[in-house]
């Protein structure tokens, strides 16, 4: 760290050379409610607390250089002061716009922010921002001895409550953006869509190969089809084809240049924010049917026991034949025609269905690890209003598609990385590429993991590392399955891994048991899949290795606008499951404990896994203490425990739109109503507002809130 220049190590004036100065560290901002905040250092650091007097006007997202004062341990956390501002966020703040005379104010409710803006009175109205109104402003400065911060408007929102206006509002608050600029629509609009003897030059045709496509049936970008053809010698062509989006997006133009900033696709509740412009998403690179697209491919010769014989990476051109979704997909696998009925089409399914099935044996023999985590999704009206939670179950056609993306995934990066001959080009292994990586997990972490499940009467075998981990961890969650603390092990299991991120360095990909992973298959969607492309095609013909440090640079920027857009779908997932149950508040439900803390029991649901805060203070019966190192909560009289998958009835005491927080009751006492019915599937929502104050955002009407005058 002191190489990265993350930690310095300062000497004070003094005797014998001084006494040795606190370790200072570089980290980012995470602030709450109540003003004091969490300074993020990264690795294994443990986050620095700084109360509210101590933090320098730093703000949420901002980068400091951080002091520590008092060390932590034993139960004690680390504390710190803010030494410097190096960078102020340029993510905006989202409030409501407020007039006080000739001033201006934006009136925060967030959880990151307590201070209200001022900005400029006059910008703000020529924006039309009207009294009350969302809008969202970054904060361009405040002085140590000004009391509070001042900025300006950099989007009017709308009106509050409007579908749009709080969708906007999450990538207002994620600095992300929701429409692209005239000039970046304009340079789409002027690629060529024809395609003739300059743009077929090169490629392989396999427009009379059978070819289609498996997306859900609201799909409207299709990036990746897959081809079959059966070979005399008993064996299978299977051709994974992915829009050749870097023939249409060239490196430095306008649209690149947008695709990179955005650097994935947002996918909220109601809506998809793309990362490139429609003409190029949903017309030129979407493999729709009956059309000629250029392609991108990875074609394999797979014998019918499922080992790959040969592989091929090139330039292509399809005519896709069917679109289906995973449904239509789906039936023909549950109910197959018999052999001499079957169509091509049918054929081709139920063939790569079983292919994909020992490919995925494979890689779980291999040491895959797999959680069985239920895809939450909420169903919306046209208006945006929630209709009902269900979980989305993965089956044999989701299955299929996924397994042949990372056989595709994995033969380009195994290609790069180890070299070989392909298009007759000799090539060697010392190229720079982009590769998807996935650490091991914490080992710590684990054994913490097999001592709490032996709490439950599991044997749970010691981690070791690599397969071993893995092992142990898929025969714990196979024995616990169905009961009710599977879920508990598979939180704190998934606490254990590490983060994929993407990289230069390959280190391999822990959770899928590949030694080399990259991402290839979805460059309309994903932007380090576009720089992919590009390299690989460089590769193809004798280009010279990339640079590796803007490369890497590369990577992490990818890997942190990845991280923003998990955050921002998160969000609106969890604005819409708040949403769905205010009409449900003093209705009771059952449940089962998700989470512990020392402020607060978390709850989920039966019937839709949505999760809620039943606060440890307002637990009647006893004072509940959190006991961090058997992770359960304790009544100091009674000695009532609570433990995570312990089965709880609760009563939805509050539904807070604005911070997106729902309050549970304990209800304690025996001879509780029938859970209420919530019109919903089983399903899982991600935890709402863990970190921070539960208190409520004010109202739009109040005065400015400033900051307290510092002596």
């Amino acid at each position: 760290m002191k190489k990265e220049k993350k930690i310095r190590q300062e000497r004070g004036k003094g005797k014998k050379g001084g006494r040795r100065m606190p370790p200072q560290y570089t980290g980012k901002v995470q602030m709450t409610r109540d003003g004091f905040i969490f300074v993020i250092v990264g690795g294994e650091e443990e986050d620095i607390y700084v109360k509210a007097a101590k933090t320098r006007h730093a703000l949420n997202g901002d980068v400091v250089r951080v002091a520590v004062t008092r060390p932590g341990g034993k139960g004690s956390r680390r504390e710190g002061e803010v030494v410097e501002i190096l960078e102020r966020s340029k993510a905006p703040f989202v409030g409501y716009m407020h007039y006080v005379g000739a001033q201006a104010w934006v009136l925060m409710q967030s959880r990151f922010m307590p201070y209200d803006i001022q900005v400029d009175a006059e910008q703000a109205r020529a924006m039309g921002a009207e009294p009350g109104m969302k809008v969202a402003a970054v904060v361009d400065d405040w002085p140590r001895a000004d009391f509070g911060p001042s900025g300006h408007l950099t989007d009017v929102l709308g009106v509050p409550g409007d579908n749009d206006t709080e969708m906007h509002a999450i990538l207002a608050e994620f600095n992300l953006p929701y429409r692209f600029s005239s000039e970046v629509e304009n340079a789409a609009d002027k690629i060529s869509d024809v395609i003739g003897d300059e743009e077929l030059k090169g490629r392989r045709d396999y427009r009379d190969t059978l070819t289609f496509t498996i997306d859900p049936a609201d799909a409207k970008d299709f990036d990746d089809a897959l081809s079959f053809r059966r070979l005399q010698n008993g064996n299978y062509e299977v051709g994974v084809h992915i829009a050749d989006v870097s023939w249409y997006v060239r490196p430095g133009g306008e649209v690149d240049r947008e695709a990179r900033d955005r650097g994935t696709s947002v996918y909220l509740v109601d809506r998809t924010v793309p990362m490139l412009p429609e003409k190029l998403c949903n017309k030129l690179c979407s493999l729709r049917q009956d059309e000629e697209k250029l392609t991108f491919s990875t074609v394999f010769e797979i014998g019918p026991k499922g080992a790959v014989k040969s592989r091929w990476i090139g330039r292509t051109v399809i005519r896709s034949d069917a679109r289906l979704a995973y449904e239509q997909a789906q039936e023909v696998i549950d109910n197959p025609p018999a052999p001499e009925n079957r169509t091509p089409l049918e054929d081709a399914i139920l063939t790569l269905n079983s292919l994909a099935g020992v490919l995925r044996a494979a890689r779980f023999r291999a040491g895959a690890v797999n959680f069985d985590r239920p895809e939450m999704k909420v169903e919306v009206d046209a208006a945006g209003k929630p209709l009902r939670v269900y979980q989305k179950i993965a089956r044999e056609a989701n299955n299929l598609i996924e397994e042949f993306m990372l056989l595709s995934n994995r033969t380009v990066a195994e290609f790069v990385a180890t070299g070989g001959k392909m298009n007759g080009v000799p090539f060697k292994n010392a190229k720079t590429f982009v590769y998807r990586i996935h650490g091991e997990p914490n080992y710590e972490k684990l054994e913490s993991l097999r001592g709490f499940a032996s709490n439950f009467g599991y044997k749970m075998e010691e981690a070791g590392s690599g397969k071993a981990a893995a092992a142990a961890l898929r025969e714990l969650l196979a024995s616990a399955k169905g009961k009710a603390e599977y879920e508990a092990f598979e939180n704190i299991a998934l606490r254990c891994m590490a983060k994929a991120v993407y990289s230069t360095d390959n280190i391999g990909h822990y959770g899928l048991a590949f030694k080399f992973y990259t991402h290839f298959t979805s460059p309309i969607r994903r932007y380090p899949d576009l720089l992919v492309h590009r390299l690989l095609f460089s590769y193809l013909g004798g280009g010279a290795s990339a640079e590796k440090g803007h490369l890497e640079k590369e990577c992490e920027y990818a890997t942190q606008r990845e991280m923003v857009a998990a955050d921002a779908e998160r969000t609106s997932i969890k604005y819409k499951l708040v949403e769905f149950m205010q009409d449900k508040v003093g209705q009771e439900f059952d449940g089962a404990v998700s989470g512990l803390t020392e402020w607060g029991l978390y709850v989920e649901l039966d019937d839709t896994h949505i999760e809620g805060m039943v606060p440890l203070r307002e637990i009647a019966s006893d004072f509940y203490e959190f006991d961090a190192s058997r992770y359960k909560v304790v009544g100091r009289r009674t000695r009532k425990e609570f433990r995570l998958g312990d089965r709880v009835r609760i009563r939805v005491k509050n539904a807070n739109l604005e911070a997106r927080l729902l309050d549970y009751e304990l209800i304690e006492e025996d001879g509780a109503a029938e859970p209420s019915s919530l019109d919903a599937d089983k399903t899982h929502s991600e935890p709402s507002g863990r970190k921070g104050s539960r208190r409520n955002g004010a109202s739009a009407g109040r005065k400015p809130r400033r900051a307290a005058a510092k002596k």
